[in-house]
């Protein structure tokens, strides 16, 4: 025992001795950042200079419309693409997919192939490019395909451009079982995309006979940890599940605020420098960086993009964040709550609407008719959240956001959303102007007054709720509540989906009352002031961390599903499959896949979670502990020896109280540790899925605070040298 603990600890010293010795690896570009941009990606100019006219064209056509290219086309742009490739230095080619895991896969494939003796060539025709069949059958499916009888299809997605990564050619496609159902994000994705899409045209066809195209945008802003990977090769938990689950605070947290938005370490500088350098070649528009509230937690963001897009991107990034980071001897952690008692990590998805016409939907324009159209789709959009709300909490759960949400650092899980209180004066307005009855001409003068007004409403209105998990932020809204490590994907499928539905419904609404001879205008006035009416128990303009909003939530009768597994319940409701199924983006059948998914994830985490904690306990912290008791014990016994029993006794004081304090959470650690692993194995009888998350989180999970408190007041006690696990102040303030 005494050479297992000498070996952790001098590992964790060394670990930390290392870290000191760190200096930056400028490992970067020189040149103008700009001169980079997009170059390592098969964008529509490399498009215009290596295919033929009218392969162009059809491209083009394909990208902008969803039309299918012929066989010749897509030999021709197989062709284009392998030539470019070539000149990247690319060897191989692989469909880049988004399985049910929330990260990215692919299969590589080389280019090249023997035609004959010693003589070989390199290979890439339309039907590698259009569809492969990579199996991949490992991956969750929801019982949507049996590994032994179905195959597996990935089928290339041309609105998303090719890029190359290293010597690999990666080609973004939808991953599908062989029934055509999807077993990934990005094919629902795209399908509510084009739900939103047809639905937003036809209202924008009210206001602008021009608009035969809207896409819904997406800016997100991740959030992560650095930590040196010597310290975190030391910390198995982090190594394993992401999050510490075991550490004291440290004295000096973050509650002096110097870290938030402070100059940033030249050695995080170094990396941030080339990662965002390898972003800007693959066209990923990075832009912002700087210093979060935590210790060692950084954010970093990109310009908006089609949403499509942009949530490739944020998987890109995050898969450069990883490798970039191990060359400069950092790893990043994108769990939601890596250390308990500093905030954790979001990805703030900002989401908008905007027309082929470049209009953006959720900004208001210079005269009462663009105002009229902002304010159509501006509170369609919160009727859509106050509809769905626990569809947008489901969207958003998993193991890891549950640490996060409503810990005084993140919204809520109570769903709502934030508009400013002179935007909602502006609503509760307009709802008591509409008249019943034919409007006269002065009261759709007076109308068009006040609404011509709210440009310098929302010019006025400076104020930013950072406690509200969708908060409308000037000409967007900000979902606050999505999780670092998340699919931006998942959240994205159920807001374009239930505002697709909205604004189909409201479209039906304004042309039954236009078939009643009411006006346009009218007709639209006064449906969004029914839809005001219906959707203002939403809306909440106070502090969203605060326990006054939870008791003010219930009496309007808001959900407060706090955990993942009540949250995904809302999977197997009648009314979503329908919604899903009527705006074609997910059928039954799929949805319930992705919702036995979702519980298998969670028990798996939590699994893994309990299991490393038992581990933990009994091989890394109860020796050490007992160690440090054995020589207290030695100590007080030599001091008895010395002195005499009463004597001893008294001058060892100390030590014996120590010895006792030491004992109470040793006894209580373990016992509590042996109870959660007895409900852990309790819990792995169960076969339901539902039924099994729900006992990981009632009767597993229940005792991990319990366990890591007393195990935290251990790592006070014990002699520093003895502790194996290194500190949160060595991981934190380390650069």
């Amino acid at each position: 025992m005494h050479k297992i603990l000498n070996f952790m600890a001098t590992k964790r010293l060394q670990a930390y001795q290392d870290v000191l010795n760190r200096t930056p690896k400028h490992i970067e570009y020189d040149g103008k950042v700009s001169d980079l941009f997009g170059k390592n990606v098969f964008h529509t100019e490399i498009m215009r200079e290596y295919l033929p006219s009218d392969a162009y064209k059809s491209m083009i056509e394909s990208i902008q419309n969803g039309t299918r290219l012929d066989r010749k086309m897509a030999d021709q742009v197989a062709s284009a693409m392998k030539d470019w490739a070539l000149t990247k230095g690319a060897t191989h080619y692989t469909h880049w997919f988004q399985p049910l895991t929330g990260t990215t896969a692919e299969k590589h494939d080389a280019f090249f192939k023997p035609v004959g003796p010693g003589r070989a060539i390199e290979r890439f025709d339309g039907d590698l490019l259009v569809q492969q069949e990579p199996d991949a059958s490992s991956f969750p499916n929801g019982g949507i395909r049996n590994t032994f009888e179905a195959r597996g299809y990935t089928a290339w997605d041309p609105s998303s451009p090719a890029f190359v990564i290293g010597k690999t050619l990666c080609i973004p496609t939808i991953f599908i079982s062989y029934t055509g159902e999807s077993l990934d994000y990005k094919m629902p994705l795209l399908k509510a995309l084009h739900a939103v899409d047809q639905a937003a045209v036809e209202v924008c066809q009210y206001f602008d006979k021009n608009v035969d195209k809207v896409n819904a945008t997406l800016g997100w802003e991740q959030e992560y940890f650095l930590v040196d990977q010597s310290l975190f090769n030391c910390r198995p938990d982090l190594m394993m599940t992401g999050r510490a689950l075991f550490g004291h605070a440290p004295a000096k947290g973050q509650q002096l605020d110097d870290h938030y938005f402070g100059s940033i370490p030249e050695r995080v500088t170094a990396f941030m420098r080339e990662f965002e350098t390898e972003a800007i070649l693959l066209g990923i528009p990075v832009t912002t960086r700087h210093n979060e509230v935590a210790p060692n937690q950084f954010e970093c963001a990109p310009i908006f993009e089609e949403c499509n897009l942009a949530n490739d991107h944020n998987l890109l990034l995050m898969d450069i964040l990883e490798k970039v980071a191990r060359k400069h001897d950092f790893r990043v952690l994108l769990h939601e709550k890596p250390f308990a008692g500093v905030n954790g990590s979001g990805k703030h998805n900002n989401w908008s609407l905007s027309t082929n016409t470049g209009v953006n939907l959720l900004a208001p324009g210079k005269n009462p008719k663009t105002n009229l159209q902002f304010l159509t789709f501006f509170v369609n959009t919160i009727k859509a959240i106050h509809d769905n709300a626990d569809l947008l909490r489901a969207c958003i759960a998993s193991a890891g956001n549950d640490h996060r949400l409503g810990a005084n650092e993140a919204p809520p899980a109570i769903i709502s959303t934030f508009i400013g209180t002179q935007l909602s004066s502006a609503l509760d307005e307009l709802e008591k102007s509409v008249k019943a009855g034919k409007m006269t001409p002065e009261d759709k003068t007076e109308l068009k007054l006040n609404i011509g007004k709210i440009p310098q409403i929302m010019l006025d209105n400076t104020d930013r709720n950072r406690t509200s998990p969708f908060a409308f932020t000037g000409n967007k809204f900000e979902f606050r509540a999505v999780g670092s490590s998340a699919n931006c994907a998942h959240a994205m499928i159920v807001l374009n989906t239930i505002m697709a539905k909205q604004l189909k419904d409201f479209k039906k609404s304004v042309d039954a009352r236009i078939d009643k001879d009411e006006a346009k205008d009218e007709a639209i006035l006064k449906e969004l002031q029914q839809l005001i009416k219906d959707s203002k128990k939403i809306r909440f303009e106070g502090n969203g961390y605060g326990d006054e909003w939870v008791k003010e939530a219930a009496k309007r009768g808001l959900s407060n599903l706090k955990d993942t597994p009540r949250a995904l319940k809302i999977w197997s409701d009648k009314k979503v499959a329908k919604l899903f199924n009527d705006m074609n983006v997910l059928t039954p059948r799929e949805l319930e896949a992705r919702q036995e998914i979702e519980f298998e994830s969670y028990i798996l985490k939590m699994q893994i979670e309990a299991r490393l904690m038992g581990d933990l306990v009994q091989t890394h912290i109860i020796p050490a502990v007992v160690e440090y008791q054995n020589r207290l014990v030695q100590n007080i016994q030599g001091i008895i020896a010395i002195m005499g029993d009463k004597a001893g006794r008294t001058a060892a004081q100390s030590q014996l109280q120590l010895v006792e304090k030491i004992s109470m959470h040793l006894n209580k650690m373990k016992s509590t540790c042996d109870t959660m692993l007895q409900a852990r194995k309790e819990a792995n009888k169960i076969e339901h899925a539902e039924e099994k998350a729900l006992a990981y989180c009632d009767k597993v999970k229940v005792y991990f605070d319990e366990i890591r408190y007393n195990a935290d007041k251990l790592e006070l006690l014990v002699d520093d040298e003895l502790w194996p696990l290194p500190k949160f102040r060595e991981m934190l303030f380390t650069r």
